[in-house]
């Protein structure tokens, strides 16, 4: 006789909801998610497909510009405001600052970067000198915050993370790599007064030839006669500090550092300055019709990925070893990581790509230029961890950046 269990005991079996499975196991639910046939992340996602992101900029009030940029579960919010260096408080370096300099650097007549024929080879040299000066001059400061309770990692009010300070470097070496601004919107120019030209002839008749011949003399001073005193000089740059607040964080914080970072320097537009001899200081115009957009050479993309093996024991197995013990396991490479994800994944790598082309004078001037690509460029490659990605896989992420690029570009310059 078969005995009956007690009519108390529940015999329904027992379940978790799926994150408790994620927390429990980690690695196996996001294996189980992406072994199955429709090959999905936990998030829904494919695997190269990214997080839908949102811009929106000009929310700060009291900045020259500003962004807030959402990616999934991450937000950063960026400012970016304007302050002026002396040219005399710069120490131990002497920049181009007279016309003859700039012309001289620039090949020609010209003393604006953006005068000279876009592809050159006079126009990449004298690229790279303003990048060059723009550095030593520090005229860049941008600064990552983290310490705002974004995640539990990042605990409110404590001192800047060892995390924070490679990522603020992090941007600086991209910013003055990609040669995103111009040194011609950081010089702010002191243009002296003309001599007063001659009076007319019927008010003081020659009283010679000489004299006579004098009045037909252009008004202009001569170059060559001018002091250096009287000549045009750079009295002054623009200081763009630029910071970075994570207001939540879910996964690599860069890509979504550097697309608040872009957004913001698109809307950035800083005053009318000049120099004002008489007091012997900067002055700038309090209209905001006078200000002046900063121009973007090019939009650059940063963009990460994760590689996701699955070994026999759930761990990472190099190539060598899998080789080796003759097993098979299987790999998969994730765009744009979410929080989840990047602590399971044991390798990373970010591409940073940007498109060749060039924006219309009419464009800069306006402000809201429309980038026209020719073709993509690879500015940098950062990896780090794991032994999965090779050549083949390297030019896979690259290929997939460049996908993004056009869409990502379609989108900040929409913002």
């Amino acid at each position: 006789m078969a005995i009956q269990p007690p009519s108390s005991i529940s015999t329904t079996p027992l379940t978790f909801p799926p994150t408790h499975f994620a927390k429990l196991a980690p690695r196996s639910y996001l294996h189980a998610h992406l072994s199955s046939a429709q090959t999905r992340r936990p998030s829904g996602r494919l695997p190269h497909e990214s997080r839908k992101q949102s811009i929106n900029t000009g929310s700060l009030t009291h900045c020259h510009g500003s962004a807030v940029v959402r990616a999934g579960d991450t937000a950063v919010v960026c400012g970016v405001r304007g302050e002026i260096l002396s040219a005399e408080d710069v120490v131990d370096h002497r920049p181009a600052t007279t016309i003859e300099e700039l012309q001289r650097r620039y090949g020609g007549h010209s003393t604006r970067l953006d005068e000279l024929e876009e592809g050159g080879n006079v126009k990449r040299k004298a690229r790279v000198e303003d990048a060059e000066e723009m550095a030593h001059l520090n005229l860049l400061v941008p600064n990552v915050e983290l310490s705002t309770g974004c995640s539990p990692s990042y605990l409110p009010g404590g001192p800047p993370s060892e995390e924070a300070q490679a990522l603020s470097h992090r941007t600086l070496s991209l910013l003055h790599t990609s040669q995103v601004l111009s040194m011609d919107d950081m010089r702010i120019w002191y243009h002296p007064t003309e001599p007063p030209s001659p009076p007319p002839p019927s008010e003081t008749p020659p009283s010679n030839p000489q004299t006579s011949m004098s009045l037909d003399l252009p008004n202009e001073p001569d170059p060559e006669t001018t002091t250096p005193q009287q000549q045009p000089r750079v009295r002054a740059y623009w200081t763009l500090h630029i910071t970075l607040l994570a207001l939540s964080l879910s996964g690599p914080p860069f890509p979504t550092l550097w697309t608040a970072l872009l957004a913001a320097l698109r809307t950035t537009r800083l005053p009318r300055a000049w120099w004002d001899p008489d007091a012997n200081t900067v002055l700038c115009s309090p209209a905001p019709s006078e200000a002046k957009p900063l121009t973007l050479n090019s939009l650059p993309m940063a963009m990460g990925f994760g590689v996701f093996e699955a070994g026999a024991a759930g761990g990472l197995v190099p190539s060598s070893t899998r080789a080796k013990e003759g097993e098979e396991r299987k790999s998969w490479v994730l765009a744009d990581m979410d929080g989840f994800e990047e602590g399971v994944c044991g390798e990373e790598i970010t591409v940073v790509v940007r498109g060749r082309g060039s924006v219309s004078e009419s464009d800069r001037v306006s402000g809201r230029g429309r980038w026209k690509s020719k073709g993509i460029e690879v500015l940098k490659i950062e990896k780090g961890g794991g032994g999965v990605l090779g050549k083949g896989e390297v030019r896979e992420v690259v290929g997939l950046a460049a996908e993004r690029w056009e869409e990502w570009r379609r989108m900040v310059e929409g913002s």
